[in-house]
């Protein structure tokens, strides 16, 4: 599914807008969820490395090194 797969940062930004940084990926996820994001989406921000993201550039490459 490359179509979906190149979507995904556009789809969370989206997901993630008005979020505030800094966010951890617990931060990251509770707040999709309360923006009732695609369980696509919530398994891809799960899937980042539990770190400190500062902005959505940051959100941007966790989801890079994501297991999903």
């Amino acid at each position: 599914m490359p179509l979906a797969r190149q979507s995904m940062p556009h789809d969370a930004a989206q997901t993630l807008a008005g979020i505030d940084f800094p966010a951890d990926r617990s931060k990251i996820v509770e707040y999709a969820r309360s923006k009732n994001a695609s369980d696509d989406i919530i398994k891809a921000l799960d899937g980042m490395p539990d770190d400190q993201y500062t902005s959505m550039a940051d959100v941007f490459k966790g989801l890079g090194q994501s297991d999903s």
